[in-house]
């Protein structure tokens, strides 16, 4: 564990220990945001039946191959209220969107293209056929299907759901994320503060990204720097049965970073200590049992670029979500940039399309982990791989856009 890590094999080996949570079955209206455990498949056929997609007159299209037609109309069809009768030569049916097309009926004359006489309509366009009918099974047949296992979840798939004859929906189960931020230094928002102390934030970010993810997170406060009150932490979070156990905070090297030797202690068999990455560089990665333990750097930019990084594709895999890992995408430099050392290097960002419609990726100039306010402003995370070159404005780049709400 004394050498620096990848991010790419660091993230590999966390996710190489993860597989998908159980399937539960939730009601459809609490499946926002869930992943599928099992293919979404048809229970129905969408339309039912051939049906009218405009207002107008169901007729037979060899019965008003030109202008001048003249029909009977016999009856009206309406949406939930299908015509009982057939459609026979030189009559026509009143008809509204929506509506089964009556039998006998193959074309839909509309509204405005004809001129009605109480019981008789003549028609003022040729009727084609086929037009203005929905064919049975248009979007959908039943048995097909729609989306497939570890897809997420948006508004969109739900009113598909519903649509296919769904009341509740087989996904996996919400991994359970325990968060214990450490030191003492630190108090929650709205609490006095020291003169020695500052706020805590991480644990904010941190929930904000487990909850974007899908997960639940578990708030379980502040340990102080001290190793009895830390194990005691640690123990109540074990108790929590949680997925993965974010500790924040404490995982450098000082005299008073005693997260990894309490962790240790407290059963915790390491897997890394310490990735090649700039910021985020002393985060831990190890194991109790079933809980991944996550050991996130106190620095508030530190801990949220590797909950992006780490957090975020854990989460997703234990979802069993398709993709698990970030996708950097192709982007130019907007300004020059000095030689990069030996850490791959995350940096705030501000993007902009280009001209061309190239993205445009320029870093703040200051890269400070311990500043929220560039974070909170930027706009992606521009990628330096370990010991690239000096570059210049307009070379290419890769870049992690930050979308929100992380």
């Amino acid at each position: 564990m004394s050498g620096l890590l990848p991010v790419a094999e660091a993230r590999a080996r966390i996710l190489a220990g993860l597989d998908a949570l159980p399937a539960e079955t939730v009601p459809l209206s609490q499946a926002l945001g869930r992943t599928l455990a099992a293919p979404l498949d048809a229970l129905r056929t969408q339309p039912p039946w051939d049906c009218s997609a405009m207002d107008g007159y169901a007729v037979r299209a060899a019965d008003a191959t030109a202008p001048g037609a003249r029909l009977t109309v016999i009856g009206e069809a309406a949406a939930g209220r299908a015509f009982a009768g057939e459609v026979d030569a030189g009559q026509a049916a009143r008809i509204f969107t929506g509506a089964p097309v009556p039998r006998g009926a193959d074309a839909i004359l509309l509204q405005e293209d004809v001129d009605r006489d109480g019981d008789l309509v003549v028609a003022r366009e040729a009727a084609q056929l086929g037009r203005h009918i929905r064919a049975a099974g248009l979007d959908f047949r039943h048995g097909e299907t729609l989306l497939p296992a570890g897809h997420r979840l948006g508004a969109r798939d739900l009113a598909l759901g519903a649509a296919l004859g769904h009341a509740a929906l087989t996904v996996t189960r919400r991994p359970r994320v325990a968060l214990l931020a450490t030191g003492d230094e630190l108090v929650p928002p709205g609490a006095p503060v020291g003169p020695d102390q500052i706020v805590a934030s991480n644990s904010f970010a941190i929930a904000g990204a487990v909850r974007a993810e899908g997960g639940e997170a578990i708030d379980l406060g502040i340990a102080r720097d001290d190793r009895a009150d830390l194990a005691a932490a640690l123990e109540r979070a074990f108790a929590a049965k949680p997925d993965i156990l974010i500790t924040l905070g404490g995982a450098s090297v000082g005299d008073h970073d005693l997260v990894q030797p309490t962790l240790l202690e407290a059963g915790v068999t390491f897997d890394f200590w310490k990735i090649a990455m700039r910021p985020g560089k002393p985060m831990m990665a190890g194991r109790r049992g079933a809980t991944l333990v996550l050991g996130l750097p106190g620095n508030p930019v530190s801990s949220i670029v590797c909950a992006l990084l780490f957090l975020a594709p854990a989460l997703r895999k234990l979802s069993g979500r398709a993709e698990a890992a970030p996708r950097p995408r192709p982007a130019r430099l907007g300004r020059d940039m000095p030689a990069n050392d030996h850490r791959e290097d995350y940096m705030r960002a501000a993007l902009h399309v280009g001209d061309d419609g190239v993205t445009v990726a320029t870093a703040f100039p200051r890269q400070d982990s311990s500043m929220l306010r560039p974070l909170a402003e930027a706009e992606g995370l521009l990628i330096r791989a370990p010991n690239a070159p000096a570059a210049r404005a307009g070379d290419p780049c890769l870049v992690l856009e930050l979308a929100h709400p992380l």
